[in-house]
């Protein structure tokens, strides 16, 4: 039987999934990847947005995960820490007695017959609890660097989450652009080609000098070359943005489209002078996950120190127990025993200087690395916020650039319209206007972008600690958009004076505030 094992064990090889197996394991991955999410029912705003990342996302779904087997893991160390209660049962069986015999030291002679105190089958059970002293400190150590790597797999979550919120707002805002303006692109783009077709048949029966039609064929070329260009950008926002929130491939939805006339500030940090660049670098050292993280490490790699120590002492084991024996041949075949054993590993001692050395190598190592971290946060905070005001000045440059492309189409549009300017001029002005409505969207949603990003280099939460992905969506948003409008974040800010005035986006000077 044993030869049968060693051969069976011999024989095995590597074994590759078959195409049914395949099939099989992409089939149940597709399904499960979507499953169990709440449909969509309507436009899509922000908050709504950054509720289903939160929910469904499975990058952040992968940390939560984490970060419950690490309580897990913690969990089951305490339990190392207890006792021993150990059950022994022991059968020992011969096909004869064991039997023995005395001889004596002086003389060599035989002093005894052959006898036996042990019967030929024999079941022997007991039931001991223990505790090793030294392995109850040890675990105790072990329990404290679990608990630790909990805390650890939490600070990994709030990054994940961190930078979960920071995409949806990039890619939401130029889903809002796509959902906007893709259509009026694909309108315009007829109508270019139009206006481009009757230019190339003036210029060919020679109605007008060439250089006019020329000149008006390569203004609407660049245009279009502009405007295909940034709509290249947002031909997949809305997938962008569907994938972050984990909607099934070519699930139809749609955005929220607030209107243009959000108006933004300089940056405003509640409670914070967001000019006051020592105080935002002290949140910030105090508040990110990766600083936090290393902190953890630190605190984790100094109790190593300890347990080394520990094993560098005396055990002492305690033990009581109950045991129960079928040989007949004993007087008291059940009976209760106690005692005390030390032992010491006496190389462990000698261990002891280099197993501190690594600890003290680890230490430093972590403490350099929290102090290149500290650098580059600071580096970072300084960074989004100069972004933050980049992208402020860009947007309002944007903006009147879009307010008087706007007139000026305006112009355009009565002019045509009194037959005193040609359909030429006014489809060239019309996507004139779409390329700025274009780049004003584009402006906002990299304004909106750096504004997370100011939140995420300081490593303020972009969700409240009692947020969890239990909650339904609806409840989430209107929680994350209560908690950004005390942020005063303008879009948070503008739905709530919807929600006070009924005016769509567009809150009157009565509303305001």
């Amino acid at each position: 039987m044993l030869l049968a094992l060693l051969l069976a064990g011999c024989s095995v090889q590597p074994k590759a999934f078959d195409a049914n197996e395949n099939q099989a394991r992409s089939a149940d991955l597709v399904v499960r990847a979507n499953a169990d999410q709440e449909p969509v029912t309507g436009p899509i705003d922000l908050y709504e947005a950054m509720a289903r990342a939160i929910k469904y996302n499975l990058d952040g779904r992968v940390e939560l995960m984490n970060l419950a087997l690490a309580q897990r893991e913690l969990d089951l160390s305490r339990y190392d820490m207890l006792p021993k209660l150990v059950a022994t049962v022991d059968y020992g069986g011969r096909d004869n007695y064991s039997g023995g015999i005395s001889k004596s030291l002086l003389t060599g002679q035989t002093s005894l017959e052959p006898s036996t105190s042990s019967e030929k089958n024999v079941v022997q059970s007991d039931l001991t609890l223990s505790w090793d002293v030294l392995d109850f400190g040890l675990s105790y150590v072990r329990a404290k660097q679990a608990a630790d790597r909990v805390s650890i797999a939490d600070e990994r979550k709030r990054k994940v989450i961190n930078r979960l919120i920071e995409d949806v707002r990039t890619a939401y805002w130029r889903a809002v652009s796509a959902e906007r303006l893709l259509t009026q692109i694909q309108e315009l783009e007829r109508a270019t080609q139009t206006a481009l077709d009757q230019s190339e048949r003036q210029e060919k029966v020679g109605l007008s000098a060439p250089l006019g039609p020329l000149s008006y064929q390569r203004e609407l070329l660049s245009i279009r070359r502009d405007a295909q260009s940034l709509g290249r950008e947002l031909g997949v926002a809305k997938q962008q943005l569907a994938a972050l929130m984990n909607l099934a491939p070519n699930t139809p939805y749609t955005v929220a489209l607030p209107s243009q006339s959000i108006q933004w500030r300089n940056l405003d940090i509640p409670g914070v002078d967001g000019n006051n660049s020592a105080a935002l670098l002290k949140i910030a050292i105090e508040n990110r996950p990766e600083l936090r993280e290393v902190a953890y490490q630190l605190r984790s790699n100094d109790q190593e120190s300890t347990a080394a120590y520990l094993r560098s002492l005396p055990s002492l084991r305690l033990f009581f127990g109950a045991d129960y024996s079928t040989n007949d041949f004993l007087w008291n075949n059940n009976w209760v025993g106690w005692g005390a054993r030390a032992s010491w590993n006496l190389l462990n001692v000698f261990r002891l200087p280099a197993d501190q050395e690594q600890v003290k190598a680890a230490g430093q190592l972590l403490d350099q690395r929290q102090l290149a971290l500290t650098t580059a946060v600071a580096t970072q905070v300084e960074v989004s916020r100069a972004r933050y005001a980049l992208r402020l000045e860009e947007l309002k440059t944007a903006q009147r650039y879009n307010d008087v492309q706007g007139r000026i189409g305006q112009q355009i549009d009565a002019g045509y319209k009194a037959e005193k300017l040609s359909r030429q001029t006014q489809i060239r002005e019309q996507m004139n206007t779409l390329v700025s409505n274009v780049r004003y969207d584009l402006a906002l949603a990299d304004l909106q972008n750096a504004y997370a990003n100011v939140y995420a280099s300081l490593g303020i939460d972009p969700v409240e600690a009692d947020m969890s992905s239990t909650q339904s969506v609806s409840e989430l948003a209107g929680r994350l958009r209560t908690m950004w409008s005390k942020r005063n974040d303008a879009v948070a800010v503008s739905a709530r004076d919807v929600a006070r005035c009924g005016a769509p986006w567009q809150p009157t000077a009565a509303c305001a505030g």
